[in-house]
């Protein structure tokens, strides 16, 4: 678990497990995959329960957003024989706010997977999925059916353009926040990027913020768009360097405490 996180949407992030297995195209690029210690440490491509970070939760005082598992998917078939342990861990911590995002949210429902006295959700618990392409658009319904006090989507890596037509009642009604991004990656080599496009970031933010009224955090830009525009963070973080103001967006979901269960 890192205690402060370069990721802008979250204080920290705790890893239950390192490793994962890619589901679709979205997961073609896994920053995972590319980046996490470079292979040295672990298999990137094998799921196994951490060790020293397991319970780190528990010791950090300040009340925090915590990014779950930025290192798997909390939802993986290979977490179900300890994820109950996690569940204990974040029940004992209601001082802070839990960002479970996941490419899994078929499982979410399956026998064993929620916490017995999950009800209609937790409040300092919020469950995600992410979508980066059309092909990923079905995970929006699958979570839509999983009860929770918080959803939220991750346009992110956004490689391709998504539309979002008939999908407005179940956006307003089921969903509470959206994350946007574009790919990061390398120039050459086996982890790239794929482009992403301002019209696609602009068509989901004036749809989710305008029509359905979903906070909206724009994350990066991808380093497509860096490459095209000559900026100097390479993959698009910086909002300074961002001449739109329409993209300087970072909004959070309402409290736990002010938030309703939908």
């Amino acid at each position: 678990m890192s205690k402060s996180s370069s990721i802008e949407w979250t204080d920290a992030t705790w890893n239950v497990a390192v490793g994962c297995t890619k589901v679709d195209a979205d997961c073609k690029f896994c920053y995972m995959y590319r980046d996490s210690m470079k292979g040295t440490r672990y298999n990137p491509k094998v799921v196994r329960q951490t060790k020293g970070v397991f319970r780190l939760p528990l010791t950090l005082k300040t009340p925090s957003r915590i990014f779950v598992s930025s290192l798997t998917d909390f939802f993986h078939p290979d977490i179900d024989s300890y994820r109950q342990e996690a569940w204990n861990i974040i029940r004992a911590c209601p001082q802070h706010t839990f960002q479970i995002l996941t490419k899994r949210p078929e499982r979410i429902l399956s026998k064993g997977i929620l916490p017995p006295d999950w009800g209609e959700g937790w409040d300092h618990v919020w469950l995600g999925t992410s979508v980066g392409s059309s092909n990923g658009i079905w995970r929006l319904g699958s979570l839509a059916c999983v009860p929770s006090k918080t959803r939220f989507i991750s346009f992110e890596p956004l490689h391709e353009f998504i539309t979002l037509k008939g999908l407005e009642p179940l956006l307003t009604h089921k969903y509470h926040w959206a994350i946007i991004g574009g790919e990061s990656g390398n120039e050459t080599g086996q982890y790239r990027y794929r482009p992403c496009k301002l019209d696609w970031i602009k068509y989901l933010m004036i749809t989710l913020d305008d029509e359905c009224k979903i906070p909206v955090f724009i994350k990066q830009l991808g380093t497509h768009i860096a490459m095209q525009f000559g900026l100097k963070d390479r993959h698009g973080r910086d909002m300074s360097e961002w001449n739109d103001s329409w993209l300087k967006v970072r909004e959070f979901p309402k409290s736990r405490k002010e938030g309703s269960n939908v």
